[in-house]
């Protein structure tokens, strides 16, 4: 066990660990912060997306040593009060049904129109397309981000 420190929800955390665990394990354990979800623990699913530096990152797959000196958002770091518009065209248009891959898909699509505020369908298409859910919210998905496209 080592003292890692991580700067997370631009709150700095300063935790015993084992270094090689997985970043998911250090927000969900030992920080408290469970709205990042564990699913396949190999980047195949996204549910434990996270921004890191600003980047959409599986974080299943960095180890807590890698994460020093970074700047990690969790889906409870984009808002206080789950006002992001993002959020909001979630609920708006009824996106989650079991609400497991919501974090991920939410963290995704907040990334991308960061960086590209007013993406084609192809690019919504491709962006969104790593995150798995089993109960098929996708057409949901890509409605929610097309009703904040049409806003600005």
């Amino acid at each position: 066990m080592v003292h890692i420190t991580l700067n997370v929800n631009k709150s700095k955390y300063i935790i015993d660990v084992d270094p090689e665990i997985p970043l998911v394990w250090a927000i969900r354990e030992y920080i408290g912060l469970t709205g990042t979800k564990y699913g396949c623990g190999i980047a195949q699913c996204g549910a434990c997306t996270v921004h890191v530096d600003g980047e959409p990152s599986r974080s299943c797959m960095h180890t807590v040593a890698s994460m020093e000196g970074k700047q990690i958002t969790t889906i409870e770091g984009i808002s206080t009060d789950n006002d992001h518009p993002v959020q909001v065209a979630w609920l708006e248009e009824q996106v989650p049904q079991c609400g497991y891959c919501q974090s991920g898909q939410i963290m995704t699509a907040v990334a991308l129109l960061e960086t590209n505020p007013n993406p084609a369908e192809e690019e919504i298409e491709n962006a969104m397309d790593g995150i798995l859910c089993r109960c098929g919210t996708y057409p949901r998905v890509r409605k929610a981000i097309n009703r904040l496209l049409k806003k600005t």
